[in-house]
């Protein structure tokens, strides 16, 4: 392993390897107490109002952990569509973790079709009434109703499953022999996933979420849940990839730059979020229209209030003052408070978005109890997606072991050198037709 280098130019000790043998049950410990709570949760809920408030706390876990997938499949879409060269040793594991989309995203999915009857008014046994009394829900004919509802959900499914799928098996194919065909077919896969993934994603965040204000119109709406998708996913990445390189798996393929990149790109999103959501906000503000601005009005008053000023300043301002140094972004001990946070926050945004329908600032406080059982189904899922993971991982190369681009992820000089590869333009003479490897960052 490269020796790191700081920023006072002295030759610190290369850390050892973490000691992860205590956590190696972490996964089935989750997935345990996860469904020890959640079966509580269920149980007194199914008892008191037909699993309404266990509905609403699952689909609160669900969506937070559907980001993790949605995420990772960007990422790998557009280390295609960029041909990025610093992203090949952390495409791998994306990959992985994508594929879970489907089947294990949809098998999470199911008690939400189960339960869509009961959380979504337009769906209950007066929907014909609402129906015709509603000029917002006609609008939205066919899409918003329960033939609609199933079929759009089994279509994302599917969509998702063919991109995970194809991009992987290119992905491995590319590892027996890394012929350029593989390269060829996974970016066009990317180039027409692209469309698919913001389509597919739309359409998800539409039915399973927006739904619950039927009568609600916003064009931004799947944007900033996918803006804090990949926020969330970026904070994911870094802790992997640096867990990966003290643990000597990713060591001989990564640079400094890595960190770096995937630490701006973080705060890029933390940006792109709060332009989104404000955008949002602003609009349907300056517009003032009562069909629009009562999803605001519900979001202002009681408890909520005080939820929004935690998503405003921890979502937005902390994150971006601390993200601002480049320094921290080669930080370990840093980076990683950062990222939990990252995961609280989006959590705190799901909650945000799904539960003052259900618990308006009138007549409900905020639902704590059912707050430790949408974290309990969020360990629960974890839990599954933490076991397949490593399972998935364990069964291939760690990163793509014949990608044309490893030596650029690696940091080795070309002869032609760019501020990609490591290098400067102005060390190309110097550089030809020689290959040194650069440090990567401190720990």
């Amino acid at each position: 392993m490269s020796k790191p280098d700081d920023f006072d130019n002295d030759d610190p000790q290369v850390p050892p390897p973490l000691d992860l043998a205590k956590w190696s049950s972490l996964p089935v410990k989750l997935v345990g107490i996860g469904a020890v709570i959640a079966a509580i949760g269920a149980f007194f809920s199914f008892k008191n109002d037909g699993g309404v408030q266990f509905g609403y706390a699952y689909l609160v876990a669900f969506m937070f952990c559907l980001s993790i997938g949605v995420g990772s499949l960007f990422l790998v879409l557009a280390h295609h569509l960029f041909d990025a060269g610093w992203s090949v040793a952390t495409r791998r594991f994306c990959e992985h973790i994508a594929s879970m989309l489907f089947p294990l995203c949809f098998v999470l999915w199911l008690p939400i079709g189960f339960l869509a009857p009961k959380l979504y008014q337009w769906m209950g046994s007066d929907a014909g009434a609402t129906r015709g009394s509603l000029h917002a829900l006609e609008a939205k004919y066919p899409w918003f109703t329960i033939p609609g509802f199933y079929i759009t959900s089994a279509v994302c499914f599917g969509v998702w499953w063919l991109l995970t799928s194809r991009l992987k098996f290119w992905s491995l194919e590319q590892d027996k022999d890394g012929a350029a065909r593989c390269t060829y077919k996974m970016r066009a896969w990317a180039s027409v996933g692209i469309f698919l993934f913001a389509f597919s994603v739309t359409a998800a965040v539409i039915v399973w979420m927006k739904a619950l204000h039927h009568q609600w119109f916003s064009t931004m709406y799947a944007v900033c849940y996918f803006a804090g998708s990949v926020w969330m996913t970026l904070a994911m990445v870094y802790v992997i990839t640096m867990i990966l390189d003290r643990q000597r798996v990713l060591d001989k393929v990564l640079h400094e730059h890595q960190f770096y990149f995937i630490g701006s790109l973080m705060f890029a999103f933390t940006v792109f979020y709060a332009y989104v959501t404000f955008s949002q906000y602003f609009i349907i503000w300056n517009a003032n229209m009562p069909e629009e601005t009562f999803y605001y009005v519900i979001r202002e008053r009681g408890v909520w209030f005080w939820v929004s000023m935690v998503i405003i300043f921890g979502h937005f301002f902390l994150p971006f003052l601390a993200l601002l140094r480049i320094d921290v972004k080669h930080t370990f001990k840093f980076m990683v408070p950062i990222a939990i946070w990252a995961w609280l926050m989006h959590f705190a945004d799901m909650a945000f978005q799904i539960w003052p329908y259900h618990y308006d600032y009138d007549k409900h406080p905020f639902p704590f109890v059912w707050a430790i059982v949408a974290l309990g189904c969020v360990a629960f899922m974890l839990g599954l997606m933490a076991m397949v993971f490593l399972k998935k991982f364990a069964s291939t190369p760690p990163y793509p072991i014949k990608d044309p681009r490893l030596s650029e992820a690696m940091g080795l000089y070309h002869p032609i050198a760019t501020p990609i590869s490591g290098g400067d333009i102005d060390e190309a003479d110097s550089s030809h037709g020689s290959l040194h490897p650069r440090p990567k960052g401190g720990h």
